[in-house]
């Protein structure tokens, strides 16, 4: 028995590029741990912090949640939109009728877009040798 208080908390996976967050959600006052480390000293930027509360405040759930993040690969905006796409799903889990509104922003959809690998024979991806005439 844990007791009269329940304490439920979501988890829920964002991902984007080579950026991978595991995102844990439960019932709090708005504190946002990111690896060990608070959301200004992570994130110093205010862009990349706007990114990872977006789906807070378009819903109107800010500082309602306790949220906890632990996130590799990537870059820094990397690594935040994969936090906000760990967030919105974790939101979609608490509560089913945010889902409407989460989609109009494009925050459900995982963004494919990935490094394309180089190609042998050519210098980068798409880019081939310059060609020479003497």
């Amino acid at each position: 028995m844990v007791g009269d208080k329940e304490i439920t908390i979501i988890r829920a996976v964002g991902r984007r590029k080579t950026a991978a967050a595991r995102v844990r959600i439960q019932k709090g006052k708005g504190n946002i741990v990111i690896n060990d480390k608070d959301l200004k000293e992570y994130f110093p930027l205010i862009l990349w912090q706007e990114k990872i509360l977006a789906p807070f405040l378009l819903t109107g759930k800010e500082n309602k949640f306790d949220v906890s993040v632990k996130v590799l690969g990537g870059g820094v905006n990397g690594q935040a939109e994969a936090i906000r796409h760990g967030i919105t799903r974790a939101l979609i889990k608490l509560d089913e009728t945010l889902k409407p509104i989460l989609k109009a922003e494009g925050y459900i959809t995982r963004d494919p877009r990935s490094k394309e690998r180089k190609k042998p024979g050519q210098r980068r991806a798409r880019r081939g040798h310059q060609w020479r005439k003497r």
